[in-house]
């Protein structure tokens, strides 16, 4: 063989072997990133869950886990474990930082998401009652003033801020963490663990569905639909606020007024908000969303040890250029 043949072979052969080098180092890259996402997120879950959790079960023990005007200060209060659990993992669980948290409003660039995120429950109220009707559902009251529609929009836009401490830990941390690049997948797990997190309020009636276990089936259900709205609003605006906002329209705003409707009616399972009739507008929303390519699965980015201010990985949702605004 030629010594020119002999230096080729050669130079195949580092290639080669820098080639697999590569490759194994990258497969170990992977690993690490993975080993700090699931660290994250198990860490994340019992926080929120014993945080939540214990404030909750402390108030049943006193005897003040109820509907009244202080066991609802007290589930709002318990509520904030999210939050909590999100800062204490992105700071010193991962310390990965908060660039991709979604912190900033971005109101008037994103405004447009805003307004439907505030408004999109009134359409969803307005297609419950045509079904409740077609079905025979008659509503314990019929009398919705302008007044009261104005007073729902109005106390969503206040309590808003009281959402953050769901809001930045489900869209904030979870939803993001939880499956590599796949939105979709992201929000059904996400929406199921959202859901199984409400199951004690749920048992003692803040729900007001006829039958609690019936309930805990039907919820979780709609909470799926609702992180596959959320986190595309979330993608499309880079900010957790705006579904700060949704959150608190879904509540106040949907719930509220299906409740002022149907609530005592006894079929409350089938005409609340987050019941079986409730799925059918964000049923439609989330399968126009599904149709239109919103989405489909993104790249993500690595996330493991980033300093603060470094992009970390966000589902994209089918929207160029959503990362511009984080």
């Amino acid at each position: 063989m030629t010594p020119y043949r002999w230096i080729t072979t050669l130079d195949v052969a580092s290639e080669l072997v820098a080639s697999r080098w590569k490759r194994r180092l990258a497969r170990q890259e992977e690993w690490r990133h993975m080993t700090t996402r699931g660290k994250g997120i198990l860490m994340f879950l019992l926080i929120t869950f014993g945080g939540t959790w214990s404030v909750w079960g402390i108030a049943w023990l006193l005897g003040l886990f109820n509907t009244s005007i202080s066991g609802q200060v007290l589930v709002a209060a318990g509520a904030f474990a999210p939050a909590m659990a999100t800062f204490i993992v992105r700071n010193w669980g991962t310390r990965e930082g908060f660039a991709d948290a979604g912190l900033h409003p971005h109101l008037i660039k994103r405004l447009p998401y805003y307004i439907f995120a505030w408004l999109w429950p009134l359409v969803g109220v307005g297609i419950v009652v045509t079904v409740a009707s077609a079905l025979g559902i008659v509503p314990v009251r019929s009398d919705v003033t302008p007044m009261l529609l104005v007073s729902a929009l109005a106390g969503s836009l206040i309590v808003t801020p009281l959402f953050f401490g769901e809001e930045f830990g489900w869209r904030g941390y979870l939803q993001l963490r939880v499956a590599n690049g796949r939105p979709l997948f992201a929000a059904v797990v996400t929406g199921l663990i959202w859901g199984v997190y409400h199951y004690p309020v749920i048992l003692v009636g803040y729900e007001g569905f006829e039958n609690a276990l019936s309930g805990m089936i039907v919820f979780p259900i709609t909470t799926v639909l609702l992180s596959i709205m959320f986190g595309w609003l979330r993608a499309r605006t880079g900010s957790v606020w705006v579904t700060c906002l949704a959150h608190s329209a879904t509540n106040g705003v949907g719930g509220a007024l299906l409740a002022y409707l149907y609530l005592g009616g006894g079929s409350f399972l089938l005409t609340s908000y987050v019941g079986v009739l409730g799925w059918i507008p964000l049923g439609f929303f989330c399968l126009g969303l599904l149709v239109t390519g919103q989405l489909k699965r993104s790249q993500p980015l690595p996330v493991s040890g980033a300093p603060v201010g470094q992009a970390n990985e966000i589902p994209q949702y089918g929207a160029p250029g959503a990362d511009s605004v984080r």
